[in-house]
């Protein structure tokens, strides 16, 4: 196994980091948006076929798939490892992002521009970033003949900001093969720096590694009712009994609930800076907002969510409709589930029906094992200041797809980031951009994470 420090000596041979802010940019310039429907989803298989073409001239055997619909490119490489015995790790990451308004921004969102200190553009940090990273330490790996621990599986996957259906879902569920001998996987929104203010006047950096993921579920509400002239009296109104319901649920607050993940992160929290993140804490809400803009991720991971997002109701203004229509944005904490959906119920009444469009269950793994050391290990590797800690995160990722098939899984994709940069409000946001800084230190500690996995 070679490491960090006894690289083989290939002088010709580029680094990691000397290619990785390349890759990136070029990456960025595929636009691959997925806007959820086929017709107007763009770019992954081109992007795909690229990301190919980079593994195969250094020599990797690679394996092209379409995932279901025509274009929903993915593609799958190995390096064999040391010890074939042990299971694989699934390094993944998605080449889809969201769509991007180019009016909006400063530079064009697909211009994989390098200025000022910045990649900038669509996918920047969700999540071309990690792709990049992971292309250019599995060239560097093969060129040098590197031979880590275990097997290593890097995956370049479709469809993730869509939910994964034609993406990682279809192929856990269609091409289970490609997953075989797989115990662990690591993917994206983990690993990055959040620098807080210490007692003593110091700041410390602490490196937010993912171990869960709240629950995605769509639900659908329905009322129905009797249709009749606007101008008669009506005692029962499909778009009244469905507005009541999406008020009640909009402005609902459901209990706080600390599991594992959270409790271990707020305790981590209170030790560095000398605040009370405790449970008991008088406005715990109130207090998260001095950790920033992670605040808003934290803060919605100590409770259930329910987001009124779509309404539809009639075709005339002088007709009562029928039935009334609402989609909701649910959020759900790992052991929640019966819980939430039993407030729900009680909340919409019993005029009102609910059916699931999208459900994603959530997912929580401990923050222990030879996995956890080897990271915590690679971070202080290359910062000594620095320290790992567990968090949940408030969205989902195509870990809930590998976990459904028995696969542990983390986010830690490691940046460390500026403490000025707004990081939450990249994703998705208009000008998102990576730190070239950060990605040149994200590229080193994924290095030495894997070659110690």
């Amino acid at each position: 196994m070679s490491d960090h420090n006894d690289r083989p000596d290939s002088p010709n041979s580029p680094r990691a980091t000397d290619e990785v802010v390349d890759l990136v940019s070029r990456l960025i310039r595929f636009d691959t948006s997925n806007t959820g429907e086929l017709a107007t989803t763009v770019g992954e298989a081109e992007c795909a076929r690229w990301v190919a073409e980079q593994l195969e001239e250094v020599g990797y055997t690679t394996e092209y798939v379409e995932s279901g619909q025509p274009g929903r490119g993915n593609v799958f490489a190995r390096l064999e490892g040391a010890d074939r015995s042990r299971g694989a790790l699934l390094l993944h990451s998605h080449l889809d992002v969201v769509p991007a308004e180019a009016a909006d921004w400063s530079v064009h969102p697909f211009s994989g521009s390098v200025s000022d200190g910045y990649i900038w553009g669509r996918g920047a940090i969700d999540m071309k970033d990690m792709v990049g990273m992971a292309i250019a330490l599995a060239r560097q790996f093969r060129r040098d003949g590197t031979v880590p621990p275990r097997d290593i599986v890097f995956a370049f996957l479709a469809d993730e900001e869509a939910g994964g259906r034609w993406g990682s879902h279809w192929l856990v569920d269609n091409r289970p093969d490609l997953f075989e001998g797989i115990t662990d996987a690591v993917g994206e929104v983990g690993g990055f720096s959040l620098t807080v203010d210490t007692p003593s006047g110091d700041q410390r950096r602490l490196y937010l590694v993912e171990t869960a993921e709240k629950g995605i579920a769509w639900m659908k509400l329905t009322a129905t009712a009797k249709a009749g002239h606007g101008s008669f009296l009506h005692a029962d109104n499909a778009v009244t009994l469905i507005s009541e319901a999406v008020a009640a649920l909009g402005r609902h607050t459901f209990p706080l609930v600390m599991t594992e993940s959270v409790e271990q992160f707020l305790a981590v929290v209170s030790e560095e800076t000398g605040l009370d993140f405790s449970p008991d804490a008088p406005d715990l809400d109130t207090t998260l907002f001095k950790l920033g803009s992670i605040a808003r991720i934290v803060g919605a991971t100590l409770r259930d969510t329910a987001n009124p997002t779509m309404l539809q109701a009639g075709y005339k203004a002088n007709v009562i409709p029928q039935t009334a229509s609402a989609v909701v944005d649910c959020r759900v904490l790992p052991g929640r589930q019966a819980a939430f959906e039993a407030e729900v119920d009680a909340l919409i009444g019993p005029d009102v029906t609910r059916e699931w469009v999208t459900k994603l269950d959530s997912y929580e793994t401990t923050f222990d094992g030879h996995l956890v050391d080897a990271m915590n290990d690679a971070v202080l590797a290359f910062d000594p200041n620095g320290r790992t800690v567990p968090y949940m995160l408030s969205g989902g990722t195509d870990a809930k797809a590998f976990a459904r098939i028995g696969i542990r899984c983390f986010g830690f994709a490691p940046l460390r980031l500026p403490p000025e940069l707004d990081f939450a409000a990249l994703f998705h946001g208009v000008d998102e951009r990576v730190p070239v800084d950060a990605l040149l230190f994200g590229t080193d500690v994924l290095e030495h994470f894997l070659l110690h996995i």
